[in-house]
């Protein structure tokens, strides 16, 4: 977990780090070119999401009971995995927007989104 915390916290910084580098039509220009793989990741993160919860609800139904020792240790995990999954589904869905669009200044005509 260490180590991924440290490639999250590296990504971080360079990103930034540049973000002036892609002062105007820089952003502009990576949301479109990349629009496809944002939806992409977007539908992944909500289908992720809903298997996580799907696998926690299905191992309570196929056990016949919920202990609260296994809420503790499964279920707190679960949830939040849950929650992160929608919460990255809920980012790229505001980034691929016409509302993102113009959160980063963006024409919404060039991103071909109808206002």
């Amino acid at each position: 977990m260490k180590k991924i915390s440290n490639y999250f916290l590296m990504a971080s910084v360079f990103v930034m780090a540049n973000v002036p580098a892609f002062a105007d039509d820089g952003v502009c220009k990576l949301i479109t070119g990349l629009k496809p793989i944002i939806n992409t990741l977007r539908t992944l993160a909500f289908i992720g999401a809903a298997f996580v919860l799907m696998n926690w609800a299905w191992g309570y139904i196929k056990g016949g009971k919920a202990e609260m020792k296994d809420i503790e240790d499964k279920g707190i995990g679960m949830l939040v995995g849950f929650f992160l999954l929608f919460a990255v589904g809920i980012i790229l869905q505001f980034v691929g927007s016409g509302s993102g669009a113009e959160f980063f200044g963006c024409d919404i005509a060039f991103l071909g989104v109808a206002k």
